[in-house]
Protein backbone atom coordinates (compact mmCIF):
# COMPACT_ATOMS: atom_id res chain seq x y z
CA UNK A 1 0.00 0.00 0.00
CA UNK A 2 2.52 2.60 0.59
CA UNK A 3 5.06 1.20 -2.69
CA UNK A 4 3.48 3.23 -5.73
CA UNK A 5 2.97 6.50 -3.90
CA UNK A 6 6.14 6.27 -2.01
CA UNK A 7 7.74 5.74 -5.48
CA UNK A 8 5.71 8.10 -7.39
CA UNK A 9 6.35 10.91 -4.87
CA UNK A 10 10.38 10.23 -5.44
CA UNK A 11 10.16 10.48 -8.89
CA UNK A 12 8.62 13.71 -8.89
CA UNK A 13 10.67 15.29 -5.45
CA UNK A 14 14.06 14.16 -5.24
CA UNK A 15 16.95 16.16 -4.70
CA UNK A 16 19.51 16.01 -7.50
CA UNK A 17 22.36 14.69 -5.58
CA UNK A 18 25.45 14.22 -7.54
CA UNK A 19 25.89 10.48 -6.27
CA UNK A 20 22.59 9.47 -7.82
CA UNK A 21 23.94 10.19 -11.98
CA UNK A 22 26.42 7.18 -11.35
CA UNK A 23 26.48 3.62 -10.56
CA UNK A 24 30.34 3.79 -10.46
CA UNK A 25 30.96 1.21 -7.45
CA UNK A 26 33.84 3.75 -6.22
CA UNK A 27 32.13 7.00 -6.66
CA UNK A 28 28.91 4.96 -4.58
CA UNK A 29 31.16 3.82 -1.91
CA UNK A 30 32.91 7.84 -1.21
CA UNK A 31 29.43 8.95 -1.00
CA UNK A 32 28.09 6.35 1.52
CA UNK A 33 31.00 6.28 3.52
CA UNK A 34 31.12 10.34 3.47
CA UNK A 35 27.37 10.48 4.25
CA UNK A 36 27.67 8.48 7.99
CA UNK A 37 26.46 10.84 10.37
CA UNK A 38 27.26 13.91 8.22
CA UNK A 39 24.56 16.24 6.65
CA UNK A 40 23.94 15.81 2.34
CA UNK A 41 24.72 19.98 2.52
CA UNK A 42 28.03 19.22 3.91
CA UNK A 43 28.83 16.59 1.94
CA UNK A 44 28.37 17.22 -1.55
CA UNK A 45 31.01 19.93 -2.41
CA UNK A 46 33.68 18.17 -0.10
CA UNK A 47 32.30 14.66 -2.34
CA UNK A 48 33.02 16.48 -5.62
CA UNK A 49 36.60 17.96 -4.18
CA UNK A 50 37.92 14.58 -3.46
CA UNK A 51 37.19 13.18 -6.58
CA UNK A 52 38.82 15.22 -8.27
CA UNK A 53 41.88 14.70 -6.42
CA UNK A 54 41.13 11.03 -6.44
CA UNK A 55 38.87 10.36 -9.20
CA UNK A 56 39.58 6.40 -9.25
CA UNK A 57 40.21 3.81 -6.71
CA UNK A 58 43.49 3.38 -8.05
CA UNK A 59 44.19 6.69 -7.28
CA UNK A 60 43.18 6.71 -3.85
CA UNK A 61 43.95 3.58 -3.14
CA UNK A 62 48.05 4.47 -3.70
CA UNK A 63 47.56 7.76 -2.31
CA UNK A 64 49.79 8.38 0.82
CA UNK A 65 47.39 8.29 3.77
CA UNK A 66 48.00 11.67 4.99
CA UNK A 67 47.16 13.09 2.20
CA UNK A 68 43.73 11.43 2.44
CA UNK A 69 43.41 12.54 5.72
CA UNK A 70 43.96 16.11 4.84
CA UNK A 71 41.70 16.11 2.16
CA UNK A 72 38.71 14.90 4.67
CA UNK A 73 39.09 17.80 6.85
CA UNK A 74 35.41 19.84 7.38
CA UNK A 75 34.05 15.93 7.63
CA UNK A 76 34.79 15.02 10.56
CA UNK A 77 34.91 11.32 11.98
CA UNK A 78 38.67 11.13 10.66
CA UNK A 79 38.77 7.20 10.54
CA UNK A 80 36.30 7.31 8.15
CA UNK A 81 38.63 8.49 5.56
CA UNK A 82 41.08 5.40 6.96
CA UNK A 83 38.75 2.80 6.52
CA UNK A 84 37.40 4.13 2.81
CA UNK A 85 40.80 4.00 1.97
CA UNK A 86 41.41 0.55 3.27
CA UNK A 87 38.52 -0.72 1.43
CA UNK A 88 40.10 0.90 -1.69
CA UNK A 89 43.01 -0.90 -1.29
CA UNK A 90 41.59 -4.53 -0.29
CA UNK A 91 39.57 -4.16 -3.91
CA UNK A 92 43.10 -3.62 -5.56
CA UNK A 93 44.83 -6.40 -3.81
CA UNK A 94 42.25 -9.01 -3.47
CA UNK A 95 39.80 -8.50 -5.77
CA UNK A 96 42.27 -6.94 -8.87
CA UNK A 97 40.50 -3.88 -9.09
CA UNK A 98 37.02 -4.87 -9.13
CA UNK A 99 34.76 -4.24 -6.57
CA UNK A 100 32.93 -7.98 -5.51
CA UNK A 101 29.24 -7.46 -6.08
CA UNK A 102 27.31 -9.77 -3.25
CA UNK A 103 26.68 -8.34 -0.05
CA UNK A 104 28.75 -10.88 1.77
CA UNK A 105 31.57 -9.99 0.33
CA UNK A 106 31.03 -6.42 0.20
CA UNK A 107 30.82 -6.58 3.94
CA UNK A 108 34.09 -8.31 3.68
CA UNK A 109 36.08 -5.39 2.96
CA UNK A 110 37.96 -3.73 5.93
CA UNK A 111 35.87 -1.19 7.47
CA UNK A 112 32.31 -1.92 5.43
CA UNK A 113 29.37 -2.65 7.45
CA UNK A 114 25.78 -4.14 6.57
CA UNK A 115 23.98 -1.15 5.20
CA UNK A 116 27.11 -0.11 3.30
CA UNK A 117 27.77 -2.80 1.96
CA UNK A 118 23.86 -2.95 0.94
CA UNK A 119 23.72 0.41 -0.50
CA UNK A 120 26.94 -0.58 -2.80
CA UNK A 121 24.97 -3.64 -3.74
CA UNK A 122 21.70 -1.38 -4.66
CA UNK A 123 23.11 1.50 -6.02
CA UNK A 124 26.24 0.49 -7.73
CA UNK A 125 25.11 -2.93 -9.18
CA UNK A 126 21.04 -1.97 -8.92
CA UNK A 127 20.19 -5.76 -6.59
CA UNK A 128 17.49 -5.57 -5.08
CA UNK A 129 19.19 -5.89 -1.20
CA UNK A 130 17.35 -4.64 2.31
CA UNK A 131 19.56 -2.23 4.38
CA UNK A 132 18.90 0.39 6.57
CA UNK A 133 20.36 3.77 8.15
CA UNK A 134 18.69 5.97 10.45
CA UNK A 135 16.26 7.05 7.70
CA UNK A 136 15.19 4.05 6.29
CA UNK A 137 14.84 2.32 9.86
CA UNK A 138 12.41 5.32 11.00
CA UNK A 139 10.38 4.90 7.95
CA UNK A 140 10.16 1.32 8.06
CA UNK A 141 9.19 1.10 12.13
CA UNK A 142 6.77 4.01 11.58
CA UNK A 143 4.67 3.01 8.51
CA UNK A 144 4.94 -0.69 8.88
CA UNK A 145 5.11 -1.13 12.38
CA UNK A 146 3.34 1.72 14.48
CA UNK A 147 4.38 4.94 16.58
CA UNK A 148 8.63 5.60 17.99
CA UNK A 149 7.19 4.53 21.53
CA UNK A 150 5.09 1.56 20.60
CA UNK A 151 6.15 -2.27 22.37
CA UNK A 152 7.71 -4.58 21.61
CA UNK A 153 10.16 -2.45 19.33
CA UNK A 154 10.41 -4.34 16.74
CA UNK A 155 14.46 -5.55 16.12
CA UNK A 156 16.54 -4.44 12.80
CA UNK A 157 16.25 -7.89 11.10
CA UNK A 158 12.30 -7.72 11.69
CA UNK A 159 12.16 -4.47 9.75
CA UNK A 160 14.92 -5.65 7.28
CA UNK A 161 12.41 -8.59 7.01
CA UNK A 162 9.67 -6.54 6.76
CA UNK A 163 10.84 -4.19 4.15
CA UNK A 164 13.01 -6.76 1.83
CA UNK A 165 9.28 -8.21 1.24
CA UNK A 166 8.14 -4.60 -0.06
CA UNK A 167 10.50 -4.19 -2.76
CA UNK A 168 9.45 -3.69 -6.08
CA UNK A 169 10.70 -6.48 -8.02
CA UNK A 170 13.75 -5.26 -10.13
CA UNK A 171 12.94 -1.38 -8.64
CA UNK A 172 15.51 -1.62 -5.72
CA UNK A 173 17.70 1.02 -6.34
CA UNK A 174 14.72 3.77 -6.88
CA UNK A 175 13.08 2.16 -3.86
CA UNK A 176 15.97 2.06 -1.31
CA UNK A 177 16.39 5.81 -2.40
CA UNK A 178 12.85 6.98 -1.48
CA UNK A 179 12.99 5.37 1.88
CA UNK A 180 16.11 7.42 2.76
CA UNK A 181 14.92 10.80 0.80
CA UNK A 182 11.54 10.18 2.84
CA UNK A 183 13.08 10.23 6.25
CA UNK A 184 15.38 12.76 5.70
CA UNK A 185 12.57 15.52 4.10
CA UNK A 186 9.53 14.39 5.53
CA UNK A 187 9.42 11.54 7.81
CA UNK A 188 12.05 13.30 10.35
CA UNK A 189 12.78 12.04 13.96
CA UNK A 190 11.52 15.21 15.69
CA UNK A 191 8.70 16.64 13.58
CA UNK A 192 7.15 14.48 10.57
CA UNK A 193 5.48 16.03 8.33
CA UNK A 194 2.51 13.62 8.23
CA UNK A 195 0.47 15.58 6.61
CA UNK A 196 2.58 15.83 3.91
CA UNK A 197 3.69 12.69 3.34
CA UNK A 198 2.36 10.51 0.69
CA UNK A 199 2.57 7.15 2.35
CA UNK A 200 0.34 8.43 5.29
CA UNK A 201 -2.63 6.60 3.79
CA UNK A 202 -0.73 3.24 4.69
CA UNK A 203 1.44 4.44 7.33
CA UNK A 204 0.31 2.53 10.54
CA UNK A 205 2.15 5.49 12.49
CA UNK A 206 0.04 8.34 11.32
CA UNK A 207 -3.33 5.58 11.07
CA UNK A 208 -2.95 5.31 15.13
CA UNK A 209 -2.73 8.97 15.45
CA UNK A 210 -5.89 9.29 13.65
CA UNK A 211 -7.99 6.54 15.56
CA UNK A 212 -6.89 7.79 18.80
CA UNK A 213 -5.38 11.60 18.67
CA UNK A 214 -5.86 11.86 22.62
CA UNK A 215 -3.19 8.80 22.96
CA UNK A 216 -0.71 9.86 20.58
CA UNK A 217 1.69 11.46 23.08
CA UNK A 218 1.60 8.38 24.94
CA UNK A 219 2.07 6.65 22.20
CA UNK A 220 5.15 9.09 20.80
CA UNK A 221 3.07 9.04 17.38
CA UNK A 222 4.78 11.44 14.74
CA UNK A 223 3.96 15.00 15.29
CA UNK A 224 3.66 14.27 19.42
CA UNK A 225 5.98 16.00 21.56
CA UNK A 226 7.72 12.82 23.57
CA UNK A 227 9.32 11.87 19.52
CA UNK A 228 11.10 15.70 19.93
CA UNK A 229 12.01 14.69 23.38
CA UNK A 230 13.34 11.51 22.27
CA UNK A 231 15.55 13.09 19.65
CA UNK A 232 16.80 15.68 21.61
CA UNK A 233 17.97 13.15 25.10
CA UNK A 234 20.19 11.78 22.04
CA UNK A 235 22.47 14.58 21.76
CA UNK A 236 25.87 13.91 23.44
CA UNK A 237 28.29 16.92 24.11
CA UNK A 238 30.65 16.96 22.03
CA UNK A 239 32.87 20.06 22.80
CA UNK A 240 35.71 19.43 24.89
CA UNK A 241 34.71 15.46 24.72
CA UNK A 242 37.60 12.83 23.89
CA UNK A 243 36.24 12.66 20.34
CA UNK A 244 36.80 16.25 20.23
CA UNK A 245 40.42 16.87 21.08
CA UNK A 246 41.27 13.25 18.92
CA UNK A 247 39.87 15.76 16.16
CA UNK A 248 41.63 18.97 17.05
CA UNK A 249 45.05 16.58 17.14
CA UNK A 250 43.97 15.62 13.49
CA UNK A 251 43.53 19.41 12.73
CA UNK A 252 46.97 20.32 14.00
CA UNK A 253 48.66 17.71 12.08
CA UNK A 254 46.78 18.88 9.16
CA UNK A 255 48.67 21.76 9.42
CA UNK A 256 52.34 20.60 10.08
CA UNK A 257 54.79 17.82 8.77
CA UNK A 258 55.12 16.51 12.62
CA UNK A 259 54.61 17.97 15.99
CA UNK A 260 56.49 16.92 19.38
CA UNK A 261 53.68 16.44 21.87
CA UNK A 262 55.56 19.18 24.06
CA UNK A 263 54.11 21.95 21.43
CA UNK A 264 50.94 20.00 20.35
CA UNK A 265 49.11 20.29 23.99
CA UNK A 266 49.24 23.60 24.16
CA UNK A 267 47.20 23.47 20.93
CA UNK A 268 44.86 21.52 22.23
CA UNK A 269 44.95 23.34 25.97
CA UNK A 270 45.72 26.75 26.54
CA UNK A 271 46.40 25.24 30.34
CA UNK A 272 48.55 22.43 29.45
CA UNK A 273 50.74 21.35 32.09
CA UNK A 274 53.35 18.52 32.60
CA UNK A 275 50.70 16.74 34.23
CA UNK A 276 48.88 16.55 31.29
CA UNK A 277 51.52 14.32 29.08
CA UNK A 278 50.07 11.20 29.31
CA UNK A 279 46.26 12.42 28.72
CA UNK A 280 47.89 13.69 25.46
CA UNK A 281 49.83 10.18 24.75
CA UNK A 282 46.67 8.24 25.51
CA UNK A 283 44.85 10.48 22.79
CA UNK A 284 47.86 9.88 20.30
CA UNK A 285 47.96 6.56 21.07
CA UNK A 286 44.27 5.78 20.56
CA UNK A 287 44.82 7.90 17.02
CA UNK A 288 47.55 5.40 16.54
CA UNK A 289 45.83 2.30 16.81
CA UNK A 290 43.17 3.76 14.24
CA UNK A 291 45.67 4.51 11.50
CA UNK A 292 45.30 8.34 11.78
CA UNK A 293 48.51 8.88 13.44
CA UNK A 294 52.03 8.07 14.08
CA UNK A 295 53.38 8.74 17.70
CA UNK A 296 57.64 8.26 17.72
CA UNK A 297 58.45 8.64 21.25
CA UNK A 298 57.43 12.03 22.14
CA UNK A 299 56.97 13.48 17.74
CA UNK A 300 53.43 12.66 16.08
CA UNK A 301 52.51 12.92 12.27
CA UNK A 302 49.88 11.75 9.86
CA UNK A 303 50.58 8.30 8.64
CA UNK A 304 52.58 8.05 5.10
Amino acid sequence: MIRTPLLAWFAAHARDLPWRHTRDPYRILVSEIMLQQTQVDRVIPKYLAFLTIFPSLESLAAAPTSEVIRLWAGLGYNRRAVNLQRAARAVRDLHDGEFPRTVAALQALPGIGPYTAGAVACFAFEQDVAFMDTNIRRVLRRALVGPDDILPAPSDRELLALGAARIPPGQGWAWNQALMELGALICAAAAPACRRCPISAGCAAYAAQIAAPSEAIALGAPDARPTRRVAERRETPYLGSRRWHRGKIIDALREHTALPLARLGPLLKPDYADTDTEWLRDLVDSLARDGLAIREDDEVRLPS
